[in-house]
């Protein structure tokens, strides 16, 4: 039996990053990972599941004080370029000039937060897979090892095994859906030495029912994903050999085909994965949390899962030294009040894909976002659109989405051929305050 005060489960990037917040306030810390130890093996550099990190993520990066040896890996993307198909481009800008989000490994960034966290002291015990939790003790069972701590957290995402044993429990609520889509990476490799696309922009190749997405590289390569129905006449299911993966590229992105040559095979060769959506709640049961995707996993469409996972853990700490890290206080405070925007998120995550695949070639969809722009320049006090709330501010998800409704609400009712550059301004301005302070 092993005493522990704090335990963790699951040392990716949510679970290393708060090891390192909890040890840097004096506690203990054991982390459990199944996976082997990656400093007995190469961390990837090229090819990755690439992420997106935004102000949200910074933010608890600075607090863990490892954002400057981060920061140096990341590239970042000022907008979404789109591509139709006949290889036409259009810019839409994330916000103002000097707003971006930033591409980056996720095994380098899981790397990083490990190695800071080991610095700080925190013991990591790689290939330990827990078979099991006792929740009314508070104990974990490994092969060969039983862990008993004063606080257990369960960082060990979509299928975690703490939120298996909560589950058993009375009154947990769980809700999990599979979209119907799955995705699949595949690599875009550099051309003469140098990024194929422009590097500064992440790049979408809507197509209605489906998309294509690609994110910048360190070595000059993209990682891209193709996100698709797993079955239907346009499927996974359906495109089963390198002839039909060539046909279909030719098709539907004929501008990339020549800058991906080994693309039918790495599309036969590569795993199809899946995307899920959990909410839970309640997120505590006695001293063990639930954190990160393990109460809350989303879909990537609003590359807001690693943030959010990042916000959780900033406010976990906040909260824990309001409290004085009284985990009977605590943890049940940071399960009631996070709920709300974790709920929040996982909403506008799937509205996002939508937006990302049907709209953000529409004529009207891209005015809209001119107008938007324009209202934000002139009332910057006033009118945030709500990717900016999302994504460059710490205003609470719920709270976004709430104003992101009202500001939708509005912009339905402008007239098929507004002028986004010209149309007055100053009544819409004052209808969204009557209708902010008519929703208080």
């Amino acid at each position: 039996m092993q005493d522990n005060d704090v335990t963790i489960l699951g040392a990716g990037l949510v679970g290393s990053l708060l090891a390192t917040l909890l040890a840097e306030r004096g506690i203990t810390v054991d982390v459990y990972e199944k996976r082997k130890d990656p400093e007995s093996r190469p961390v990837e550099q090229g090819r990755s599941i690439n992420l997106a990190l935004s102000h949200r993520g910074i933010r608890s990066l600075q607090l863990a004080g490892v954002y400057d040896q981060v920061q140096k890996h990341l590239i970042p993307m000022k907008g979404r370029m789109m591509h139709d198909v006949k290889g036409n481009l259009s810019f839409q800008s994330y916000g103002r000039e000097d707003q971006h989000i930033n591409s980056v490994s996720r095994a380098g960034l899981n790397y990083t937060l490990i190695e800071h966290a080991r610095a700080q002291g925190v013991n990591f015990h790689f290939d330990s897979f827990c078979q099991g939790v006792n929740l009314e003790k508070t104990t974990c069972y490994f092969e060969g090892e039983t862990v008993r701590s004063n606080v257990l957290i369960g960082s060990d995402g979509a299928f975690s095994v703490l939120r298996q044993a909560m589950q058993r429990t009375e009154r947990f609520n769980l809700e999990q859906y599979y979209i119907p889509h799955g995705y699949k990476e595949l690599t875009l490799h550099p051309q003469d030495g140098d990024f194929a696309l422009e590097p500064n922009y992440l790049h979408i190749w809507p197509r209605g029912n489906f998309m294509l997405i690609a994110l910048p590289n360190p070595d000059k390569s993209f990682t891209c994903t193709l996100f698709f129905p797993f079955e239907g006449d346009l499927s996974f299911q359906s495109i089963q050999t390198e002839e039909g993966v060539l046909r279909f590229f030719e098709q539907y992105f004929p501008d990339v085909l020549p800058l991906m040559p080994n693309v039918a095979k790495e599309f036969i060769a590569n795993p199809t994965s899946s995307l899920v959506t959990i909410k839970t709640s309640p997120w505590h049961r006695n001293n063990s949390l639930l954190i990160g995707d393990a109460s809350h996993a989303i879909v990537p469409f609003y590359g807001q899962g690693m943030n959010a996972g990042f916000e959780d853990c900033r406010l976990l700490i906040e909260w824990g030294e309001k409290f004085n890290f009284d985990w009977k206080k605590l943890l049940p405070h940071f399960s009631t009040h996070r709920k709300r925007d974790a709920d929040a998120i996982s909403d506008l995550a799937m509205k996002n894909f939508v937006e990302m695949r049907d709209k953000v070639a529409d004529e009207r969809f891209l005015k809209i976002k001119k107008f938007e722009a324009r209202l934000q320049q002139h009332y910057p006090d006033t009118w945030l659109p709500l990717y900016t709330m999302v994504t460059f501010s710490d205003i609470p998800y719920a709270e976004a989405k709430s104003l992101g409704e009202l500001q939708a609400k509005l912009m339905a009712e402008l007239p098929d051929d507004f002028d986004p550059e010209t149309h007055p301004m100053e009544g819409v301005i004052a209808r969204f305050n009557a209708l902010k302070q008519g929703a208080q």
